[in-house]
């Protein structure tokens, strides 16, 4: 049997899955009309698990692991990199500094477009979807620890 990229990343989901349900498994599920703090991850693992065993089964269909190439593998990891460290500042930035710094980061970073268009894009967005979360809807954002 040849070694698939479907057959690799349905079970990158799988194992994934597997941890999120152990990492979440003492929380509660609650009812549809009640959900508990458990109720997401266990839906999502489970969706993960659905989804990388369908990968798993239909992977004959997708190219070889070994033919693949690792070409675009810098810019891969230069994304997860910028993604982490929103990720690490978002409780202390906020949701509008972090938000604005990773899509400029991606835009400008990751993806090499202008750094005028790119500065323009993020805080365009990071400014409607404030309005949209903060003032229509009325649903807070993470403030962060230096206010906004």
């Amino acid at each position: 049997m040849t070694l698939r990229s479907d057959h690799v990343v349905g079970g990158a989901f799988v194992a994934f899955a597997l941890v999120l349900i152990a990492a979440s498994g003492d929380l509660p599920v609650g009812t549809l009309s009640f959900p508990g703090a458990g109720m997401m991850p266990k839906l999502i693992a489970l969706l993960l698990v659905v989804f990388g065993l369908l990968l798993i089964i239909r992977g004959r269909e997708s190219a070889p692991l070994a033919s693949i190439s690792w070409a675009d593998l810098p810019h891969a990891l230069r994304v997860v990199a910028i993604a982490a460290v929103a990720i690490a500042l978002y409780q202390t930035l906020g949701f509008v500094i972090t938000m604005a710094l990773l899509l400029f980061a991606l835009i400008f970073g990751a993806e090499r477009q202008n750094p005028v268009y790119a500065l323009g894009f993020s805080l365009g967005v990071v400014a409607l979807t404030y309005f949209l979360f903060e003032v229509a809807l009325k649903t807070p954002l993470e403030h962060g620890s230096i206010g906004f």
